[in-house]
């Protein structure tokens, strides 16, 4: 089909949910995206954010047309060899001893971890910061702060705070002895582009020790790599009590899982449960992103590549620009305007971004991309800039 055809049939069946942009994407391969007309963009999406490894990568191809010819489905009622063999590596790679939920999605595993907590705790009160996003299922939605989110579904899940992001002082003035958990991102990426200072993680973790509270951090958008680490979280050093991951998980699969720290033991049955959640299809595909995030060293490239990417930006010579943040290849460009007309302009020159907020471009591109496509998104956007100026 066209393009045109394309984005007719959708735009006649589906529901309406998102706003699309103008293209109809059929093809991808590493760090490039095809439309139907054959039109090559670099992608600084990244299938926002759960195509770390590029698309289409050989290594998880080849393992899902594998698995695909021995074994789809197989519920957690039975025991399988695909989700044994990850489950041991998923728990090799962890920074701390954990015993593993695996489920289909961020947004799952958001939810699964406040029930957990709420489990373990016998309390009811969540703890979360301003700015932040874990989702749009009713528990995460309540976790997430921004009004636009929330205001249509009111009333959402009770018992939930919001403080300021990278303030100890206010997290402090919140966590008590009513506290089931404190939930943060190391890095806010719907929020900004904003990384935690290692100092107020720390003080995170004090503070739910202090008051007997879980401390709970979402890695669905800087897990496996993105922030020049396996995990952010290895950047400051801190132990959580249950950590989040999706988005790259399975190397562009939906997956998603709770990692849940062995101090607190094993969850008894029936507490929770899942369908799909480590089925031998995406527990193949997501050893064999393991497998390349540690024999390649991804994280490694995405520090690399990050910092480069960050030094060619503040370089831009434009007076929109108000501030650059980020850490590994997650990036924000803190504009003076409205992001939106960037966002267009750049898909105009092939490129895809992201906004984070109304006015922060957002790059979140695959990790294996090349210094080329890089420098290219760069000058694309000083051009935009200064075309945007005039």
């Amino acid at each position: 089909m066209e393009s045109s055809t394309i984005i007719a049939t959708e735009q006649q069946y589906e529901a309406g949910l998102y706003p699309k942009r103008p293209v109809a994407l059929v093809r991808g391969a590493g760090a490039s995206l095809w439309d139907a007309e054959g039109r090559r963009f670099i992608d600084c999406v990244g299938g926002q954010g759960a195509a770390n490894l590029g698309h289409s990568h050989p290594a998880v191809v080849a393992a899902v047309q594998a698995q695909a010819s021995q074994l789809l489905s197989c519920p957690e009622i039975f025991h399988n060899n695909q989700r044994a063999a990850y489950l041991e590596e998923l728990a090799a790679a962890l920074p701390f001893p954990a015993r593993i939920f695996l489920c289909n999605s961020g947004a799952e595993a958001v939810e699964a971890s406040l029930k957990f907590a709420r489990l373990l705790t016998g309390r009811p009160r969540i703890v979360a910061a301003m700015r932040g996003f874990h989702g749009r299922t009713f528990g995460a939605l309540s976790a997430t702060w921004e009004a636009k989110y929330r205001q249509p579904f009111l009333p959402l899940v009770p018992e939930f705070a919001h403080v300021p992001y990278n303030n100890p002082e206010a997290l402090a003035s919140a966590v008590d002895e009513q506290t089931a958990a404190v939930l943060l991102e190391p890095v806010q990426g719907e929020g900004g582009v904003r990384p935690a200072h290692p100092d107020y993680l720390r003080a995170a973790r004090q503070m739910c020790d202090q008051h007997g509270a879980l401390l709970l951090i979402d890695e669905i958008q800087t897990g496996f790599g993105r922030t020049g680490k396996l995990f952010a979280i290895e950047h400051s050093g801190v132990t959580p009590d249950i950590l989040m991951l999706a988005k790259s998980i399975a190397g562009g699969l939906p997956m998603g899982a709770v990692a849940l720290h062995t101090r607190h033991g094993v969850l008894p049955g029936g507490a929770h449960g899942t369908t799909f959640g480590g089925n031998p299809l995406l527990c193949a595909a997501a050893r064999a992103t393991l497998r390349v995030m540690r024999t390649e060293d991804i994280p490694g490239q995405a520090a690399a590549k990050g910092a480069r990417l960050l030094e060619q930006l503040r370089a831009i010579a434009a007076p929109q620009v108000r501030e650059v943040r980020g850490q590994g290849l997650l990036v924000g460009v803190e504009l003076k305007q409205r992001v939106q007309p960037v966002l267009g302009a750049l898909l105009e020159r092939g490129v895809l971004a992201l906004p984070a907020g109304p006015n922060v471009l957002r790059l979140l591109p695959p990790l294996v991309i090349d210094d080329a496509d890089l420098q290219t998104v760069v000058a694309q956007i000083g051009d935009v800039l200064v075309a945007l100026e005039q």
